[in-house]
């Protein structure tokens, strides 16, 4: 008897690992065709669902919204991604700015890569452009004869512990522009295609010595540092991960529960910011 009860409880429990891989397995399944569907080539204006921010006139700006992909970059816009992505980042990343910039140029052209960019009227641009750093800008970022790029997000559909996420890869803006609404405005943004196209969350990284920017997504914004955020697992690295979880599951899955950043509580970041 007790030999049949203990092929009996093998059976049980062979026939339990069965069904939890059965499981996992679909719902692997089904975060991939999330994925596609995300990347849906008929879907190719993520702006269309959401009139109301293809522009954007506040603070003294005059932008609207157009959307690409990386595959089809013009010359001229990839060199103002270049340009400025230099401009925001060297000073952030140091002597690990070549092998980075490296890297990013790479990402900027891949064909799952997303982009939202920001064009205000040229002769806005021109007006309040001044120096050889802003012509050089001036000179790559026409996209046609009256308007000007100032700014861009890169983003992509992407899965993380199991969580079909989208993930911003930059959001870079001149620093005319910046403080003025724009960047927050375009995060919304971000936030509403997540949602349109049934993502668990938007995810993110962060240069550790960018106070200014982890103080706008974890004050402004009410980002998380994630549970996969090196400082999170023991790691020592020069970024965070930073998330926003739409679901009980991704929440489970990405965020951390950190309320502090650097030993600062985030209550004490938002009154500094």
């Amino acid at each position: 008897m007790a030999g049949d009860r203990q092929v009996g409880q093998n059976g049980s429990t062979s026939k339990e690992k069965k069904l939890k891989r059965k499981q996992v397995l679909e719902r692997m399944k089904a975060v991939d065709e999330l994925i596609k569907s995300a990347y849906d080539e008929s879907d190719t204006d993520p702006l269309s669902a959401f009139a109301p921010f293809r522009s954007y006139d506040r603070n003294g700006l005059c932008i609207r919204l157009e959307s690409a992909s990386g595959d089809k970059l013009s010359l001229p816009i990839k060199r103002y991604i270049q340009n400025l992505l230099k401009l925001n980042m060297e000073k952030q990343y140091g002597c690990e700015w070549p092998s980075e910039e490296k890297i990013k140029r790479r990402e900027m052209v891949a064909p799952e890569a997303r982009y939202l960019f920001a064009l205000e009227p040229q002769a806005v641009c021109a007006t309040q452009g001044s120096g050889q750093q802003e012509k050089e800008m001036d000179d790559s970022c026409t996209v046609e004869s009256k308007s000007a790029i100032v700014g861009f997000v890169h983003y992509r559909f992407t899965v993380e512990e199991d969580v079909p996420v989208l993930y911003v890869y930059e959001l870079q803006l001149e620093p005319r522009v910046q403080g003025k609404g724009l960047g927050k405005f375009l995060m919304q943004l971000i936030e509403l295609i997540a949602h349109k196209k049934h993502m668990s969350a938007v995810v993110l990284t962060v240069q550790t010595e960018n106070l200014t920017a982890m103080r706008f997504y974890l004050s402004k914004l009410r980002y998380n540092i994630s549970s996969i955020s090196p400082s999170q697992v023991g790691v020592e690295k020069n970024y965070e991960i930073l998330c926003k979880a739409f679901d009980i599951e991704a929440k489970e899955r990405l965020e951390s529960g950190c309320t502090t950043y650097l030993g600062i509580p985030k209550v004490k970041i938002a009154q500094n910011n």
